[in-house]
């Protein structure tokens, strides 16, 4: 990423902080940038791409608070963990369909405003529920209000950040950004879980209002809409001037989806991914913990498994967005998906109360797996739609949401039902199978201005 102030003007244009000079109509914007040159060695897309990171982290702490906090709200307040899996369904299905109209808003108003309002959001969201006392109030606070802060700053704004600020390293920089969630996870499953446990459910949620505020003045401060915005060319391509704010944000994002909903490979994507959805939030991540402390382990060391899958979700994403940029995507997700489902069937004989090397196993490898599958889905979209892409991952994000969000209920009414979640693991095995046939049968796309550019 240190690039030598001495290059050659053609290494400059492509790799340099400053890009290509911009045209000489603009002698004032051209200007500028090279005065800096001796100040700043990394590109700027860099400190956005960082930024974007520990945004996403702040935001995602909240999504560690469902899984622990079942059996606190349930012995509390008597609701069932169908009433609570409900709260959290609504959070998720909200989480995923802001997301195209958010990237759109994006586009309207500037990075910068949307994410500030959709931390403080999640903020008062999570800093509400401290005083609820009726289970619509958590509908309310973690279903709307979170739902809505989190949806803003879901994937979508990771792949409207990637399409603006890098031309080169596409799928590596979607590999790093979506691994951000599960850096989040690492980070607060462990310390909300010994929150819980020590102090209660309440000062955990207070935590993670606290964790979304603090992000708030990086966002201000450091965060840039556009490379245009300070005289740069997006990292490894050329300089480009900033478009003009698009009116109709709700509009466009509508019109994208009904244009997209025209073709299959868009309901392939959404069909997929919504399986990626149930088979990972919905699933693993809302009911794994409940899950885990029914066969007697302490909900602290489920707590801390869940948080080793998040370690794990890091490698294998980035690794994830690295073999993107240089395999066949489809088959990358046939083979993620295909695994993921035959790990699914075994772990209902893995549950025991204590940590054993199987259980392990099965945790590092979901881990490995658990977003894997984004830089391809991702690349897939911008190889078949375009300038357009981002949005249309915003609505195939929305699928992946609505997925984890029936999975989070119905898993509460199976566990309700049942009084095991057993039926719930096998079922999402199977789905698993399904979504590894129906990535091989994506039909390619003669790569287009705006399609994922190889750079391996």
């Amino acid at each position: 990423m240190l690039r030598n102030v001495t290059q050659t003007t053609e290494s400059a244009a492509r790799d340099d902080e400053h890009g290509p000079a911009t045209p000489a109509a603009d002698g004032l914007t051209a200007a500028l940038p090279k005065a800096r040159t001796s100040r700043f060695r990394v590109h700027r897309a860099w400190i956005v791409a960082a930024v974007t990171f520990v945004t996403i982290i702040g935001g995602a702490a909240f999504n560690s608070l469902p899984g622990l906090l079942m059996d606190p709200l349930q012995d509390e307040f008597g609701w069932s963990r169908g009433e609570i899996g409900f709260a959290v369904s609504i959070d998720m299905a909200l989480y995923g369909l802001t997301a195209p109209f958010a990237a759109a808003l994006m586009d309207r108003f500037g990075i910068r405003r949307v994410v500030a309002v959709a931390l403080s959001m999640v903020a008062l969201g999570a800093l509400a529920s401290v005083w609820m006392t009726a289970s619509w109030q958590l509908m309310l606070y973690w279903g709307l209000l979170v739902g809505l802060g989190t949806g803003s700053m879901a994937m979508a704004f990771s792949a409207t950040v990637t399409d603006r600020w890098f031309t080169a390293r596409r799928g590596l920089v979607t590999g790093i950004l979506t691994a951000a969630g599960a850096s989040g996870q690492l980070v607060f499953l462990p310390l909300c879980a010994w929150i819980v446990e020590h102090h209660g459910w309440r000062p955990a949620s207070v935590t993670v209002a606290l964790a979304a505020l603090v992000v708030v003045p990086f966002v201000c401060l450091l965060m840039r809409d556009h490379p245009a915005d300070v005289g740069l060319a997006p990292y490894g391509g050329a300089y480009v001037e900033k478009p003009a704010p698009a009116r109709g944000a709700a509009g466009r994002a509508v019109r994208v989806l009904f244009d997209a909903a025209r073709t299959g490979p868009f309901w392939l994507l959404a069909g997929t991914f919504a399986i990626c959805g149930a088979s990972t939030n919905g699933l693993i991540r809302t009911h794994f913990v409940p899950s885990a402390h029914d066969h007697g382990m302490q909900i602290t060391t489920a707590a801390s498994l869940l948080a080793v899958i998040g370690v794990f979700d890091v490698i294998g994403t980035v690794f994830s967005g690295w073999l993107t940029d240089r395999f066949e995507p489809r088959r990358l997700l046939a083979v993620y998906y295909a695994l993921r489902g035959i790990s699914l069937l075994f772990l209902p004989m893995l549950m025991l109360p204590t940590v054993h090397p199987p259980m392990v196993f099965f945790i590092v490898f979901y881990g490995l797996d658990w977003v894997a599958t984004v830089p391809p889905t991702i690349a897939l979209c911008r190889e078949q739609y375009g300038q357009d892409s981002a949005i249309v991952f915003g609505w195939v994000l929305a699928s992946h949401q609505v997925g984890a969000a029936l999975v989070a209920f119905l898993g509460g009414v199976a566990r309700d039902a049942f009084g095991s979640y057993d039926p719930v693991w096998y079922a999402s095995g199977a789905l698993c199978a399904a979504a590894a046939l129906m990535a091989l049968v994506i039909r390619r796309k003669v790569a287009t201005e705006g399609a994922r550019v190889p750079t391996g």
